[in-house]
């Protein structure tokens, strides 16, 4: 997500007030998490009033009462007062202020997560959901489908990952899909992973293997990426039997192919330019 700077102000006070928030023992983060990703939805469908929440023009007050007037009774108070500082507060674009809103709603679910001590396998089932995405390009057509029902969509999800993921999972899924633009669900969801790892001060490493590692080799394979990056690396392992030995392995922008279907290729690069 790119913000511009009076956006990233706003989110940096928006992020401190859900900290405090969520720091009440009688908060439910996941319920504030599902409250103010219900609130971005109804502001993707409602132009109208994405820009009078973001008017630069009214004061903070006033945009404050306004939300206010719409969601008071309508959600919980935790939820109502990080609204209140989102709303107070100045962004670029009222685009920027739905993004920043989803954000806090996806950090509030994660922090649910940790609090229940499931964050480990949220990020895993989130990355196992982001591998059938990309493994299947005609689920993430239909997903990232521009004219596709929003209900269709969640009935998909549900009917694909309901009762077989975590609630959270299933949320933070469910919210990439709704605001997929073009192909993007594959990419959102990769996002939420590196975000899942995060919260375990963790960066990501997504492996190909061509054959099964096992528990062994994939806490080796750890401590050597540990290693070389000077910091801990969550490890997301999938197999591709087309790669014919070897592994892939990518983390941010940097790929180390060691495949014998990678070295093949690099050897007739080689041989190309002889």
């Amino acid at each position: 997500m790119t913000l511009h700077a009076a956006s990233r102000e706003a989110l940096g006070l928006a992020e401190e007030r859900l900290g405090e928030v969520l720091a009440d023992a009688g908060a439910d983060a996941a319920t504030v998490g599902d409250e103010l990703l219900s609130v971005v939805d109804l502001l993707d469908r409602e132009i109208g009033l994405r820009r009078a929440v973001s008017d630069a023009s009214a004061t903070p007050e006033a945009r404050t009462s306004l939300v206010r007037r719409l969601f008071d009774g309508k959600l919980s108070e935790p939820a109502l007062k990080v609204l209140d500082t989102v709303a107070g507060s100045r962004w670029s674009s009222p685009r920027e202020l739905t993004d920043g809103l989803e954000s806090l709603g996806r950090s509030a679910l994660l922090t649910s997560a940790e609090k229940t001590g499931n964050v480990d396998t949220v990020e895993s089932q989130l990355f196992q959901v982001a591998r059938v995405v990309a493994n299947h390009p005609e689920l993430e057509a239909a997903l990232s489908d521009l004219t596709g029902p929003a209900d269709a969509k969640r009935t998909l999800v549900r009917g694909l990952f309901a009762d077989k993921v975590d609630v959270v999972t299933e949320t933070l899924v469910e919210q990439v899909v709704r605001r997929a633009k073009g192909r993007g669900v594959g990419v959102g969801l990769d996002k939420l992973v590196k975000l899942a790892a995060e919260r375990r001060e963790r960066s990501v490493a997504y492996v190909t293997s061509a054959s099964a590692l096992s528990d062994e080799q994939i806490a080796q394979l750890s401590a050597k990426l540990d290693a070389v990056y000077g910091r801990p690396i969550a490890l997301h392992v999938e197999v591709d039997p087309r790669l014919g030995g070897g592994l892939v392995v990518r983390v941010g922008d940097e790929v180390i192919d060691g495949s014998a279907a990678g070295q093949l290729a690099a050897l007739r690069r080689r041989l190309a330019r002889a």
